[in-house]
């Protein structure tokens, strides 16, 4: 493959070009499997390379994570070679989580089942040029516009009348997971109610369905108190913010305060 402004000729297809210091990739979907990654390289909607990173699982506890360690290690090492605006991701949760560490790209996962909508398919049932179920939903919704990023620091997002949070340092774990993600301006902090069913499971957190505005609440449930959090997104519109809403119920249950 050349690059696309140069005509350079690239290692890998999708790599960024050193020559004229041009990007040849946008963005890259990986899809992650106990022994292998599928990574796909689009440039908006064209797929333009494929490659695939595969290791060895091992048996032992210990060299588990270093085998873990090691196989994210390379699938971050293949998207870095792109430099693409934003990777979505799919799959295992383990290396998907790792990699995500190793990573400073703005990082999507696509939600389970999300690719199983049969996206992408023909009328003989056969699949577009064999674009993934995973890649299809990518690219179906990479024509949406895209949300505006949030420059501003976590903590100085948190704001409002109410500062109490529930939970002590879970909820405000909860409450720093949200804010760190980049499409979420403001959370609101709302009363708690002590009235409801008690529960024996501990902080549990939960970004509940968006508004028309794109809006999500955040419902903070300790015991038998109950706080809903109003979080304010740079999402339009319902649909938008649904996708918001996937991304911040993701993030929780990776930071174990959702149950799988």
């Amino acid at each position: 493959m050349n690059c696309r402004r140069c005509g350079t000729p690239i290692k890998k297809p999708g790599d960024y070009c050193l020559t004229c210091n041009t990007a040849n990739a946008d963005a890259v979907v990986v899809e992650f499997e106990a022994d292998r990654a599928r990574l796909t390289m689009l440039d908006e909607d064209e797929v333009v390379g494929r490659t695939t990173v595969t290791t060895r699982p091992e048996s032992d506890e210990q060299l588990t994570e270093i085998q873990l360690r090691n196989f994210a290690g390379r699938v971050a090492d293949e998207i870095r070679r792109k430099r693409p605006d934003t990777v979505y991701a799919a799959g295992k949760r383990e290396p998907l989580r790792e990699t995500r560490a190793q990573v400073h790209h703005e990082f999507y996962r696509v939600p389970d089942g999300g690719g199983r909508d049969g996206g992408g398919a023909t009328a003989d049932g056969e699949r577009d040029e064999g674009v993934s179920p995973v890649v299809a939903w990518v690219l179906e919704r990479r024509g949406d516009r895209s949300l505006a990023v949030v420059e501003t620091p976590p903590r100085e997002k948190i704001g409002g009348s109410h500062s109490t949070l529930i939970g002590d340092r879970k909820g405000r774990k909860a409450v720093q997971t949200v804010a760190e993600h980049p499409h979420v301006k403001k959370i609101v902090p709302g009363p708690i109610d002590a009235g409801g069913t008690g529960s024996r499971t501990g902080l549990r957190a939960k970004a509940t369905r968006a508004g028309t505005n794109g809006n999500v609440r955040l419902l903070l449930r300790d015991g038998s108190s109950v706080q809903e959090n109003r979080i304010v997104t740079t999402a339009m519109d319902r649909e938008t913010g649904e996708r918001v809403r996937e991304d911040l119920n993701e993030a929780l249950r990776e930071a174990e305060l959702q149950d799988p």
